[in-house]
């Protein structure tokens, strides 16, 4: 039986397709939640864009700013001084069924298959959840992905000068989303022997095949 400190995060394997599907666009996060608000509380700036016209027609002109270098009409909502999202009240989302797709695509396990904190102290909310779920491993195969996701996260974490010019995610989010993205590289001991450039490379390509794929096409 599960605690509070204890949360099933699904089979490994089916939450990585899922998650890789949600990245592509094909679909949105379908995450256990419960009663927790973690990403409503933690000091989040939220893209809301063009096609989000449901949620820019529920939420306020004063909380929307252009997003920086971005087109002219790709937003971002931020945040009240506690980091609270201003669409919150009372521990509940009061757009919720028109909130952006960036909520709804949101998925704190992210953190946890990539074996990191979510941030400092303005995540601990989400960093307590992270630390909670528990994937399951029905085959090898699922731990296999697991050991590989968490092996590019490391690698992305801490080989950073190893990429051309040093380009690579600094920011949590940033870094599991990649590592989701190229766990493949980290598969069957590919990695070993190769030079950390060697390496870094075959994170670039994997990143840009993945991106390179046409919406709807179904990933693995």
């Amino acid at each position: 039986m599960l605690t509070q400190e204890t949360i099933a995060a699904g089979a490994f394997c089916t939450w990585l397709a899922a998650a890789r599907d949600s990245l592509h666009g094909n679909r949105g996060s379908d995450v256990p939640c419960g009663d927790c608000v973690g990403c409503c509380v933690s000091s989040y700036f939220i893209p809301v864009r063009p096609e989000d016209k449901d949620a820019l027609d529920a939420i306020p002109a004063k909380y929307l700013v252009n997003a920086p270098n971005e087109p002219r009409g790709q937003w971002l909502m931020g945040y009240r001084e506690d980091g609270t999202c201003p669409m919150l009240s009372d521990h509940k989302c009061t757009i919720y069924a028109k909130r952006p797709q960036t909520c709804r695509d949101y998925d704190c396990r992210v953190f946890a298959a990539a074996g990191i904190d979510a941030g400092g102290d303005d995540k601990i909310v989400i960093n307590r959840r992270v630390h909670a779920w528990r994937f399951t491993y029905p085959s090898a195969a699922d731990v296999a992905a697991h050991e590989a996701v968490k092996a590019a996260a490391a690698f992305i974490s801490t080989k950073r000068d190893s990429f051309p010019g040093g380009r690579a995610p600094t920011a949590p989010t940033g870094i599991a989303v990649l590592a989701v993205k190229v766990y493949p590289v980290f598969l069957d001991a590919a990695t070993e022997g190769k030079a950390d450039a060697d390496i870094a490379l075959a994170i670039i390509a994997a990143s840009r095949e993945f991106d390179s794929r046409p919406r709807g096409h179904a990933l693995g």
